[in-house]
């Protein structure tokens, strides 16, 4: 019969030394999954500073969301993609893929809100709240207008909205995210394209 293993003081500080330092990334990992409604690793070990930042942010929000809540997504996107010269439902295209109309949702890189801005294009964009809609939606119309032109293209700007300006020129990336990133905002632009013309007397 085997003999079952004596945990010894030394193992015993180890153990207590691997929770110390496991504790706080899993609490972060699963308040990111819980809060910001997406599939995050309990033991992931990165972005770990943007996902601090994207929950500080939110807690900070719901203070005030939580009494008022958040306005009907729609007339806000339309109004964006006028403002901003963008096509007629591009944006609304891109926020249905980035977030699916979820204002708190946060993902596993810290990408906040609607659009899914990371911290550094927030702070670019001097954007204050990412997950007050109204302000999230501006913010990501900026940026993809900005990105159209430049590019002149909604590919090539969806592209540079998904892999950072600085890897666009010319061509979609092809990394495994962005190429099929694209064509789903695509398939989203078109599909509601189609249906306002359907809509049409």
């Amino acid at each position: 019969m085997a003999r079952k293993k004596r945990l010894t003081p030394e193992n015993l500080v180890r153990l207590k030394l691997a929770s110390l330092v496991v504790a706080p990334l899993v609490l972060l990992n699963l308040s990111v999954a819980f809060f910001g409604n997406s599939v995050v690793s309990p033991l992931s070990p990165y972005f770990l500073r943007e996902k601090a930042h994207a929950l500080k942010l939110y807690l900070r929000h719901r203070q005030v969301c939580f009494w008022s809540g958040h306005p009907e997504l729609g007339p806000l996107v339309a109004d964006a993609e006028r403002k901003h010269h963008i096509p007629r439902h591009l944006l609304a295209a891109l926020i249905e893929v980035e977030s699916e109309g979820r204002p708190h949702r946060i993902s596993f890189a810290g990408a906040m809100g609607l659009g899914q801005i990371v911290p550094a294009t927030a702070d670019l964009l001097r954007l204050v709240d990412p997950f007050d809609s109204a302000t999230a939606i501006d913010a990501s119309a900026r940026y993809i207008s900005r990105q159209l032109e430049r590019l002149k293209s909604p590919r090539l700007a969806l592209a540079a909205y998904n892999a950072g300006p600085g890897n666009v020129n010319g061509v979609v990336p092809h990394n495994g995210e962005t190429e099929h990133y694209v064509e789903k905002v695509m398939r989203a632009y078109d599909r509601k394209r189609a249906g306002n013309l359907k809509s049409l007397p």
